[in-house]
């Protein structure tokens, strides 16, 4: 490989890779199927070797590319639900933390996707719905529904959201 696109690539990682990772974790709920995808999606980025407007347009790429390779993983004919808890580090969290990060890994994954984007990586709806083909009203719903599941599992442990 060439040393330029070594370079690249390398810059690409260490500015994208921890935000895929938790984007595919949350997807995925496994940290093996997240590390595959993460890895699936600079392939895909090597391969097309696309070109950027800006940074937020690269950015929004590779966030599509990831959700797709993530819900081509999840059709995959070995697939089954399933949470993968070893091996991930969570020993910085506090116990809330952990709480609500558990009950968000047992959402569906259509409520997961919607609130890890608006939350955590700070997406407006209208971007939601570009980066995952879905409508803003579609958008909306599923995040007013995955708030309220995450709402009331929390609530039926005795976390306060």
């Amino acid at each position: 490989m060439d040393t330029e696109i070594s370079r690249d690539l390398a810059e690409k990682y260490d500015r994208y890779g921890a935000m895929l990772y938790r984007l595919c974790f949350v997807m995925l709920c496994s940290r093996p199927d997240a590390e595959d995808a993460v890895q699936e999606t600079f392939i895909a980025y090597l391969r097309s070797a696309p070109q950027f407007a800006d940074a937020e347009h690269e950015k929004a790429w590779l966030l599509r590319v990831a959700t797709n390779k993530c819900h081509d993983l999840r059709r995959a004919p070995f697939w089954r639900r399933r949470v993968d808890w070893e091996g991930v580090d969570l020993s910085e969290e506090t116990p809330e933390e952990l709480g609500v990060l558990e009950e968000l890994m047992r959402l569906p994954a259509k409520y997961r996707e919607v609130i890890h984007l608006h939350y955590i990586e700070g997406y407006k709806i209208y971007e939601i719905a570009q980066l995952l083909g879905r409508k803003e009203s579609t958008v909306k719903v599923q995040l007013h529904r995955g708030r309220e599941l995450l709402r009331l599992s929390l609530e039926e442990r005795g976390i306060q959201a």
